[in-house]
Formats: structure tokens, C-alpha cells, sequence
């Protein structure tokens, strides 16, 4: 590319000798516990094992931003879409997507080696939203991924060499593999995709070492479980959804894994009765066992798709003048939650989006009180509600500042209609969904969505920017200089003022931005990296404009200029 060719100068290579000449650190527990406090290096999903997605970093600050400009670009040959969150260490970025794994050389974007990623070309037809993969995991000189067709596998960190693949289920099922694994407490674990084609949810944990599976912790209760009553409906359970797409948080101090589940199966509910448990809730567990201390459920016998995959947050907010220790999330359901990590009690609970299923959450039950548009669908009729099935929020994950104590995230405007269906007979890896004539709307004049920055106690959004063409579909990355870098799905990487949500400055990436940025430093320069590429999902999510954003993918790493 273009960049590549023109910032390759003579101090770029000397910076790859040196860089090629440092011996990787083979990555310890306490390397991965003490992420963020390290920035110059990324060795973990989130920036950090609390996916605050904050960095200490001030070197780019509001004053400066405007003179942010990159330094290298690389493309990845991909054309299904970026969603990943690249890794840094020792100078060395690692990449993934559905197709390659790549270490690429930070300070220079050279590559250093790529892998393929050998799935079945029909593995495609099972996977729900997209095909992609959101990153890998680091640790003791092995990088770690999913894959498509639900492999995990492990590769030499120097050399990209394969050590070992475990197959973790038949893809076949509807099962997949597209989020980033997670090592906590010298155990490796992946979750899966497929809430749509009426798989049973789980969380693996794995040996790093071997690839050895050590336990398997399903996300919906069976009879002779705890909970094993909350689905009335026999055998349920056994294609009852719970996904666990996305990574989990690890706080190292209690020893607890919290991993959000996905949407039960099938969406109508009269085929499950009950709660159904653990579906659509947070779930509390040691990584050594996998053994269930706490769970939370957001929204109990889930017919909306809501979900609760998306990212937990935790860090500390003072409570009635004292400090707590919390779990934050914007759920897909319209309601920002509050829990206390340690226990899994309700905190607060208050809308951040519009939203009509729902009057409240009653604080004693920790139950969403429904509503007459909740009962019109269970009654089955069709309704408009607010949120819609993609959610107030999606994938993309939200930021927190720890000294603002806000949530800075990108959320969505827009209702969807539908009813419930007679659910077909369960064949394995076919679409079991139970809805029809699903249709989204949006509020004449109003945006389609928002870049927010939210009181996570009550909800309320201190600033908003609407978006009146389409809400955007990356992650927030805040920094300590008061900072918001975002991307959009017209190709714009953005940073923004924290204090008021004001563009402060904007690159043309040439295709739509859907992944995670970083931040990171290396010999007392900061750089922001980014993934861009819309692939297929542009199509799918963005509608017919998409047809005018270009698909390729790269990774772009930006910095001041050199001193």
C-alpha cells in the first residue's frame, strides 16, 4: 500500500532490527494480570482483564490530536470483514480475522509471518451474524485462537508454527467459534456462537499447554442441575441457545470469571416455559473448574433476542459513599446494570436507550417488570419494540474512565416488529428461531443512534451526538488525556472530546470501521491502531449504502509526528 511504501525510512529499519532482534518474554499470569498498567504492551481481550478499555497514556492529548497522522497501514487479504482487537508485545502486533492469523512488526507494519486458518469453506452457512473473529489471547510464548468451523488452536508466538488444535464441537451442530479465548488463572478458555440454529451454550476451559479439555460449563441448566427447573418444557434444555460469543472479564483477586450468555432457543418461548436458565445472564465462575459461584439474569425467558454477551466492566464506583466493587454492562435490552462482583447483587438497573418491554426493574427481584407491548407478543400478536433484536448496544464494546466514572459507548436508535411463530421440528444445524415477519423502524427526524457518554448508576447520558445516517459499529477506547477514539461504518477512525463527545479529529480509512481500537507506547511514542473492514457485514447490517464503502480490510497504526 501506499503508506507502507512511502514511510519506510531509514529509522523505520533500524527500528525493525531492533525489534526482530529482542527475544520475546514469554507471557506469565502476572504479566497478563498487569496489562493496563503497562501500556506498552496489549496482552489481553479489553486492555486489560476488567475490559475498561482505558489507558493511561497522555502523549496524544486534545491540544495535539489534530496533528495524528499514520504511520504504516497493512492489508489482510481479507474480504469477510475485521472485527478483531490486535495484540502488542515486545514491538510485535498480532492480528487476527476469519481467514489469518499475522504478527506484524508494530513499529513498521511489515509482516513477520501469517497463518492461514484451514476451515470448512461451509462452515459459513452456520454462523449467525457475520463471519468473522474478534481477536486471540497471549500467553507463555503461544498465541491462541478460534476458529470458524469451532477449532481452538495454538501457534508458536515467534514463529506462527501450529503447536496443537483441539476441536472443541461439531461446527456441523451450528456450532462456531468467532470470539477472542481468554487465560485466566493458567487456564484457557474459549465460548461459542450458534443461539440461532439451537445449540446448548457452554464455556470451555483447556490446558494451554496440551490443548487438553480440563471442564465444560453449560450455560443452560439441565435437570439434575441448580436451576434445572426454569425450563418448563422437557428436554429444553438440550437446544436451548445461551451462546457465549463474546470474551469474559477475570477479577485475579477473587478468583472469578464473568462471562455474559446469549438469547435462549428458540425465541418463542412457549417451547421453553420457565426462565431458562443461565440464558441471557452474567454468569460468575472459577477458572479452574468452571463451577458456577454467582449468575445474574438481565432478562428472564428472553422472546427478544436480547442477549447478555455483551462485555462486563468491572472497576469501582462509590455506593451510598462507599467504595464497590462492580460489574457495569449496557445491555442489549436497553438497561444499564450495576452489580456487585463479589456476590452478584443488583445495584441499579435504569434505562440508557428507549425502551417500551419493560416499565423497570424491580430492585428486590432483580426482575424486568413487563409491559402490555411484552404481553401483545406473548400473546401472539405482533409488536413494535424498543430496543430492537440488534439491541440499544451491540458487539462493540463500551469504555469506562475510571476518574469520569462514565460508560462512553455507541448505542442505537431504532425499534423492530415481529411476532411469534409455531417453531419448526429441531434439525441440528438449521436455523430454529420461532419469529416471523421481522421488520426495523426508526423515528421519523430522529437519529439512528449515538455516541454516548453514560452515567452507569442511572442511566442517564451526561452528552449525546446523534447519528443521523446509521449508528456506528466500533468499539470506544478512552485515554487519560480526555480522549474517545471510535471508528465509523462509513470508514471515519475518530477521536473525540471526552468532556462533550466534539470530533476533534477524523482519518478516511476507505472501508467501514468495526473492531476494537488500541493504544499503546514504544520507545516513548504513543500509537493508536485500528482495524478496518466491513466485509460482509456491512451488507448485512448497514443496508443498501453499504454497496458504497469499500470491503477490504487493513490494520492502520497512527501516531504524533517524530520528534
Amino acid at each position: 500500500m501506499k503508506y507502507q511504501q512511502k514511510l519506510r525510512s531509514l529509522g523505520c529499519l533500524i527500528a525493525l532490527c531492533a525489534v526482530a532482534s529482542s527475544p520475546l518474554q514469554a507471557q506469565t499470569m502476572d504479566n497478563l494480570k498487569n496489562d493496563a498498567a503497562h501500556p506498552e504492551n496489549v496482552l489481553t481481550y479489553g486492555m486489560g482483564y476488567s475490559q475498561q478499555r482505558y489507558s493511561t497514556l497522555k502523549q496524544i492529548d486534545k491540544k495535539n490530536v489534530k496533528k495524528l497522522a499514520p504511520v504504516w497501514a497493512l492489508g489482510l487479504e481479507n474480504e469477510y470483514g475485521e472485527q478483531a482487537q490486535p495484540m502488542v508485545q515486545d514491538g510485535v502486533m498480532y492480528v487476527s480475522n476469519a481467514k489469518w492469523t499475522v504478527a506484524i512488526n508494530a513499529l513498521t507494519g511489515k509482516q513477520i509471518w501469517r497463518t492461514a486458518v484451514d476451515f470448512d469453506p461451509d462452515t459459513p452457512r452456520v454462523v449467525c451474524c457475520g463471519v468473522s473473529n474478534k481477536g486471540v489471547a497471549l500467553y507463555n510464548g503461544m498465541v491462541f485462537r478460534g476458529t470458524l468451523d469451532a477449532n481452538i488452536v495454538a501457534l508458536d508466538q515467534k514463529t506462527g508454527k501450529e503447536i496443537w488444535k483441539t476441536k472443541v464441537i461439531d461446527w456441523k451442530e451450528g456450532y462456531s467459534i468467532t470470539g477472542a479465548p481468554l487465560v485466566a488463572n493458567g487456564v484457557l478458555m474459549t465460548g461459542i456462537s450458534g443461539g440461532e440454529f439451537g445449540v446448548r451454550g457452554f464455556v470451555d476451559g483447556y490446558d494451554p499447554a496440551t490443548g487438553k479439555q480440563l471442564w465444560r460449563r453449560h450455560t443452560t441448566a439441565g435437570p439434575d442441575e441448580k436451576a434445572g427447573e426454569s425450563w418448563k418444557v422437557e428436554n429444553a434444555y438440550k437446544n436451548g441457545g445461551g451462546s457465549t460469543w463474546l470474551t469474559g472479564s477475570y477479577d485475579p483477586e477473587l478468583d472469578l470469571v464473568y462471562w455474559g450468555t446469549g438469547n435462549a432457543a428458540p425465541w418463542n418461548p412457549n417451547s421453553r416455559g420457565g426462565d431458562s436458565l443461565y440464558t441471557a445472564s452474567v454468569i460468575a465462575f472459577r477458572p479452574k473448574t468452571g463451577e458456577i459461584v454467582w449468575h445474574y439474569q438481565f432478562t428472564p425467558n428472553d422472546m427478544f433476542d436480547f442477549d447478555a454477551t455483551s462485555e462486563m466492566i468491572l472497576g469501582e464506583l462509590k455506593i451510598d459513599g462507599k467504595p464497590r466493587r462492580v460489574l457495569m454492562q449496557l445491555d442489549r435490552n436497553g438497561f444499564a446494570y450495576v452489580i456487585d462482583r463479589t456476590d452478584g447483587k443488583l445495584l441499579a438497573a435504569n434505562p440508557y436507550a428507549k425502551v417500551n418491554w419493560a416499565s423497570h426493574i424491580d430492585m428486590a427481584t432483580g426482575r424486568p417488570v413487563e409491559t402490555g407491548v411484552a404481553k401483545t407478543l406473548r400473546d401472539g400478536q405482533s409488536a413494535d419494540i424498543w430496543p430492537n433484536i440488534i439491541g440499544a448496544k451491540n458487539w462493540s464494546h463500551a469504555a469506562f474512565n475510571p476518574h469520569t466514572g462514565l460508560l462512553y459507548a455507541n448505542t442505537i436508535h431504532m425499534s423492530s416488529s415481529y411476532s411469534l411463530d409455531t417453531v419448526a421440528t429441531y434439525k441440528s444445524g438449521m436455523r430454529w428461531v420461532g419469529v416471523k415477519d421481522i421488520k426495523f423502524a426508526f423515528e421519523p427526524n430522529a437519529p439512528h443512534g449515538f455516541i454516548s457518554a453514560i452515567d452507569p448508576m442511572t442511566g442517564v447520558a451526561k452528552w449525546q451526538i446523534p447519528l443521523s445516517d446509521h449508528a456506528n459499529w466500533s468499539s470506544m477506547l478512552a485515554t487519560a488525556s480526555g480522549l474517545l477514539f471510535t471508528g465509523r461504518h462509513t470508514g471515519e477512525f475518530i477521536a473525540l472530546d471526552a468532556d462533550n463527545g466534539k470530533t476533534l479529529w477524523q482519518f478516511q480509512t476507505s472501508s467501514g470501521i468495526n473492531a476494537s481500537p488500541i493504544t499503546w507506547t514504544m520507545n516513548g511514542r504513543q500509537y493508536v491502531t485500528v482495524l478496518s473492514g466491513f466485509g460482509g457485514l456491512g451488507k448485512r447490517w448497514v443496508g443498501p449504502e453499504a454497496k458504497n464503502v469499500p470491503q477490504g480490510g487493513s490494520v492502520w497504526t497512527f501516531a504524533l509526528p517524530a520528534k
